[in-house]
């Protein structure tokens, strides 16, 4: 019996919410190539993903390329950034989306700043609808960057609150004051962003049931439109993965983990926000499209350093190193180049389209199983229903709530190219 990876009650967390996404097997190129072959397919981008590195801290947990320090490259950086802006720009039809992420995009000083989300608001022909959400750090909003926000364009933040325990923000090595976050708040709805997120992280470790309503409770009084609450992850090569192999830590079981996910999603429906993905919670009409463009696998283009794009079946990334990013004339050198098969193609789509609460189409199911080498993602499917995980609810596959609670086991096996034998009873 083929035993599944990594079997943990909670969400996979392969793509999340800030818009970075994870690569597979690849190979790897770097230094030579670039994104000009097929930049011409930008056209048909909906959405756009712009990444900032830099940050005054690195969060421990935290295994998205960031840059601590280095303030001598901030200038040069926006420069090589704006020039990348104007390429890729010229080719863009109006996208739909825009998600600036780090990093902390809001670490620079009001000029510098001001020059940057210019640039952006100049170069990217922009929907009349856009949607254009920034990421902030508490501690690094001002009066005067959230004016610079509203008159560049941008109509939605989101703010990394992760907790409003100093003793949990401690343990996560995070260095604002819970303060800061209704001050952050207070600075964007007076300049007339009314629409943002908080983010909370849950099942850290020594949390108790009482600490996650009291987080939840801070939040919501803030009255977000928007909230993205994750399960927190021991990524692999992050110093809390390191304490947690050195047993500095402990992790919550697994029961305990899916018990706060259960009391995430129980307190944020009955404060009126809807659940619309496994891991996201919105007030009506406030999901967030540039996430929602993932999870139903549209193509976007990404720019700045490790910011990854798919365009067509198409996965790539931006150079992960300053250095690099900061020589180039035209294009950066991208890494990661994959093509996905349309098996790898179809895994992939089950991936993210399942974390939609609506789940997917019957239609679309349909597609995704003829593209896939035999049968065994019919038996998973199959299986996982027999199991109460999965269930067909208006023509649509879905998770059952239960099911969120195993999302990963069964993505898991719905991704695994060798699944003639696939188990999807969760491994304890």
């Amino acid at each position: 019996m083929l035993v599944i990876p990594n079997q943990s009650p909670i969400p996979l967390t392969q793509f999340n919410s800030d818009g970075h996404s994870k690569q597979g097997n690849s190979d790897r190129t770097e230094g030579h190539l670039t994104a000009e072959r097929w930049i011409e397919d930008a056209k048909t981008a909906e959405a756009l993903y712009l990444h900032v590195p830099f940050c005054f801290h690195k969060c421990h947990y935290c295994d998205f390329y960031s840059i601590v320090g280095n303030e001598s490259q901030y200038e040069s950086f926006v420069d090589q950034f704006i020039k990348e802006l104007t390429i890729v720009g010229s080719k863009l039809d109006e996208v739909t989306t825009i998600f600036m992420g780090g990093g902390t995009p809001t670490l620079f000083e009001e000029p510098l700043f001001a020059k940057m989300l210019n640039a952006v608001h100049t170069h990217i022909p922009r929907a009349e609808t856009c949607e254009w959400t920034i990421e902030v750090n508490p501690e690094t909003m001002t009066e005067e960057k959230a004016n610079i926000l509203v008159a560049t364009g941008v109509n939605r933040v989101s703010i990394g609150a992760q907790s409003f325990d100093t003793t949990l923000l401690k343990s996560l090595e995070r260095w604002h004051e819970p303060e800061s976050v209704a001050r952050a708040v207070e600075f964007v709805t007076s300049a007339g962003i009314a629409d943002f997120n908080l983010d909370l992280i849950h099942s850290i470790p020594g949390q108790t049931r009482e600490q996650l309503l009291f987080d939840i409770e801070q939040a919501t009084s803030l009255s977000p439109t928007h909230m993205s609450c994750y399960a927190l992850t021991y990524e692999p090569n992050t110093p809390l993965r390191t304490r947690l192999e050195r047993g500095d830590i402990s992790r919550l079981s697994h029961d305990d983990e899916a018990a706060m996910f259960r009391l995430v999603r129980e307190e944020l429906v009955y404060r009126g926000y809807a659940q619309y993905e496994i891991s996201n919670f919105a007030k009506p009409g406030h999901a967030c499209k540039h996430n929602i463009a993932y999870w139903k696998n549209k193509n976007w283009w990404a720019i700045g350093p490790s910011a990854s794009g798919h365009m067509n079946g198409r996965r790539w990334k931006n150079t992960p190193r300053i250095s690099e990013y900061l020589k180039f004339d035209s294009l950066p050198s991208v890494t990661d180049v994959e093509l996905l098969s349309s098996n790898e193609s179809a895994g992939e789509s089950f991936m993210l389209g399942l974390r939609l609460v609506e789940g997917m189409e019957k239609v679309w199911v349909n597609e995704l199983l003829e593209q896939s080498e035999g049968n065994w993602r019919t038996v998973v499917i199959d299986e996982s229903i027999q199991k109460g995980y999965l269930e067909w609810f208006r023509d649509c596959l879905r998770f059952t709530e239960e099911g969120q609670c195993f999302a990963d086991t069964v993505i898991t096996a719905l991704l695994m190219q060798d699944a003639e034998n696939t188990d999807t009873t969760p491994q304890d």
